[in-house]
């Protein structure tokens, strides 16, 4: 595989899938999810060199310290002999050559957060039932939540996914229609793989 991207797990996956096939169609590449964090980062200089790569892709969620996410990836990537700026670009970083070697930090390159707080961008604006799935999240006892605090927008967000006529995943509710693809962040993303896998 010449260009790919690769991703820590199966949301990750369907999320970017589902994203490319809507809006990018003709664009191809592969999407390998590593099944977590820790195997990404492990991958990053092997995956650089491996033979015949023109182009090669990581997306991370930036979790609570964007900084110290950014520092683990691109230690690796330097190791392998390319150089990155100190700290993340915001419309996503790429560095040219070859292979071109791009990252993403979810969800906006800045700030923390994770796939879910990504995926909350493409919740249509107007939708009565998301501040419903919030409120409903919110009202949860702190003793029966078996959810971290810092995972409370993860379950608001598949509370309201659980609302829609086939609950399911999140790549699912792009396919579907029921999340909107045309907001800035998603159209960034967006325009960073295309410049990435172009």
């Amino acid at each position: 595989m010449s260009k790919v991207l690769f991703v820590e797990g199966q949301d990750d996956r369907h999320v970017v899938r589902h994203l490319r096939d809507r809006n990018l169609p003709a664009l191809s590449f592969a999407i390998q999810d590593k099944g977590g964090v820790d195997a990404l980062l492990e991958s990053v200089g092997p995956e650089i060199k491996a033979p015949g790569r023109a182009a090669v892709g990581f997306v991370l969620d930036a979790n609570d310290n964007p900084d110290s996410r950014w520092r683990a990836v691109a230690d690796r990537i330097r190791k392998a002999d390319i150089l990155l700026p100190q700290a993340p670009r915001r419309g996503g970083t790429i560095m040219k050559g070859l292979p071109r070697v791009g990252v993403w930090l979810m969800p906006d390159n800045r700030s923390a957060g994770e796939l879910e707080d990504f995926v909350q961008k493409m919740i249509p604006k107007d939708d009565p039932v998301w501040e419903l799935a919030r409120q409903y999240i919110g009202k949860i006892p702190e003793e029966a939540q078996k959810f971290l605090p810092k995972k409370q927008s993860r379950a608001e967000l598949h509370a309201w996914l659980a609302t829609r006529e086939n609950p399911g995943l999140m790549g699912s509710a792009i396919g579907r229609g029921d999340l909107k693809t045309d907001g800035d962040l998603c159209a960034a993303f967006l325009a960073w793989l295309k410049v990435l896998f172009a």
